[in-house]
């Protein structure tokens, strides 16, 4: 991914579709980007299944300190997560106005300090947290996370069309599971076909990235 496109304002990483590797696109490219000498930013949006503290190695919750949470920090990158603010096991049934009110609150009472870049991990859907990101904050842009498989790449060029209609620039297209390379033999198998995130994105005339392989934490 040419990290020269992404511009020192807030940038999301989103999909309609769930478990494409939204999650694991974000702090790869969080974790990139601060190896540039940048200062980054990393915020967790999905209320409902927070996993960027788990890939990140520090699921503490924040520290309080003049009123303003403190972000965590691991691997250069600054972080914190919308499940920070309860319970580890409590069940989150919320609707749209607290999602927003939480959302505003991460952006307002975390002491960031000054940021370069400031990634979001989006959940699954076009619900609350897309839409109340896109009215809270200025976004440089989208990078859309799909699988190659048709059903994933079409239910994610429905984002596409909700970031499009609220004025979010689309970076590009992360085809990720492209194909997967056996660390053993080395044979290369497509195991969710592959090309489909990557012929969406010429479709589109917008650029493409893809991923060979999964990454374990």
């Amino acid at each position: 991914m040419d990290l020269s496109l992404l511009k020192q304002q807030s940038r999301c990483v989103g999909s309609v579709k769930g478990g494409v590797g939204k999650t694991t696109v974000a702090v790869n490219l969080a974790v990139a980007l601060g190896m540039t000498g940048a200062k980054v930013g990393l915020l967790d949006a999905d209320v409902y299944g927070p996993n960027v503290p788990i890939m990140m190695g520090d699921c503490n919750a924040p520290k309080v300190a003049e009123r303003r949470l403190t972000s965590l920090m691991r691997h250069g990158v600054r972080f914190i997560f919308l499940g920070s603010l309860m319970p580890e096991d409590a069940p989150v049934i919320w609707r749209g106005p607290m999602i927003h009110a939480t959302l505003r609150q991460l952006f307002r009472d975390v002491a960031w300090e000054p940021l370069d870049y400031l990634v979001v991990d989006l959940p699954p859907g076009t619900d609350n947290a897309s839409l109340s990101l896109t009215q809270l904050v200025p976004l440089a842009g989208v990078v859309l996370v799909t699988t190659p498989q048709r059903a994933s790449v079409h239910v994610v060029l429905k984002a596409l069309s909700m970031f499009k209609n609220a004025g979010v620039p689309i970076l590009g297209i992360v085809e990720n599971m492209s194909y997967f390379i056996c660390p053993r033999c080395g044979t290369r198998t497509d195991i969710f076909a592959h090309g489909g995130g990557e012929q969406a994105a010429v479709n589109l005339g917008i650029p493409s990235w893809a991923t060979s392989r999964w990454i374990h934490y």
